[in-house]
């Protein structure tokens, strides 16, 4: 099992920045996918991006394409989600998660979660 810690949640103003890391640890993520979801308030959990360790292909939803941005420091074993112009509808706790199988778009695949990071837009 991995272990795995986001940091870098925080409260910013529609239009802002932020950037999401999640700190991996417990295993060599050669073969895994890890992946970005968030959950508003009253909704389901939502898969946001996910990126595949070793080739560094990355996946996104449609909602988020072209304003977030997945990447992985192999060094760190951490995963980055870098989120600009943010919207009051993207408030939601972003979780990291990694999927051992290297699916990256199979949710049910992901086994592993962190604790979760609270974003808060503002409008």
């Amino acid at each position: 099992q991995v272990q795995l810690v986001e940091s870098g949640g925080g409260l910013v103003q529609a239009g802002g920045s932020l950037r999401l890391s999640c700190a991996a640890s417990g295993r060599t993520l050669s073969s895994y996918a890890m992946g970005w979801f968030r959950q508003a308030p009253g909704k389901e959990r939502e898969y946001v991006a996910a990126i595949k360790w070793t080739s560094g292909r990355t996946y996104y939803a449609n909602s988020v394409k072209g304003r977030f941005t997945i990447s992985r420091d192999n060094a760190k074993n951490t995963v980055y989600l870098q989120m600009v112009s943010l919207k009051p509808e993207d408030t939601a706790v972003y979780y990291c998660a990694a999927d051992p199988t290297g699916a990256a778009v199979m949710t049910a695949r992901y086994g592993s979660w962190g604790q979760g990071t609270q974003v808060t837009v503002s409008s």
